[in-house]
């Protein structure tokens, strides 16, 4: 499968992408979650714009997963990763995350950052597992500082959440 930068017309199929992955949450009582409207077809144009948008699927080229990103603080930030639940554990996810730190390591950034949920199986741990650590309060740039707020007056600290970072 060949990661790719988004194309417009995909954009509100990566859209149903996101309201797919977000159902399994609806089996850990986070119904907010599932409930979420996916990102505006307006977000993702400027995301796409800029350069920071991906996407990777089938071999005829339908997307099944995409990843936001977006400098933060000297990082390339993941703002979200999101992958077809029929199409999970296949190695999507890692693919995009693998082919960012490979751009973002040519850009000169010095890590990969995100903000995830500690309890949600495919969140924290999963990205534990691909090389991130879960960062302590004095260790938050201003940038994922302003991320956390902004995810607080969303709701999403409804449930345990943490910063993380992978070192380029």
């Amino acid at each position: 499968m060949r990661i790719r930068p988004a194309e417009p017309f995909e954009l509100p199929l990566l859209q149903d992408i996101e309201r797919a992955a977000g159902e399994p949450f609806r089996t850990l009582g986070m119904t907010a979650v599932a409930d979420e409207d996916p990102p505006p077809l307006g977000e993702l144009e400027r995301y796409r714009k800029a350069g920071g948008l991906w996407v990777t699927g089938t071999e005829d080229g339908r997307p099944l997963a995409y990843l936001l990103t977006e400098p933060v603080d000297g990082a390339a930030h993941i703002e979200q990763l999101s992958v077809h639940p029929d199409f999970a554990r296949r190695g999507l996810g890692r693919e995009l995350i693998d082919h960012l730190a490979a751009l973002a390591t040519a850009g000169g950034r010095c890590a990969l950052t995100l903000t995830t949920f500690t309890e949600v199986p495919w969140n924290a741990p999963y990205y534990a597992r691909l090389g991130f650590r879960a960062l302590d309060e004095d260790e938050l740039t201003e940038g994922l500082r302003n991320i956390r707020r902004t995810e607080a007056a969303h709701g999403l600290d409804r449930w345990p959440r943490t910063c993380m970072r992978r070192p380029l």
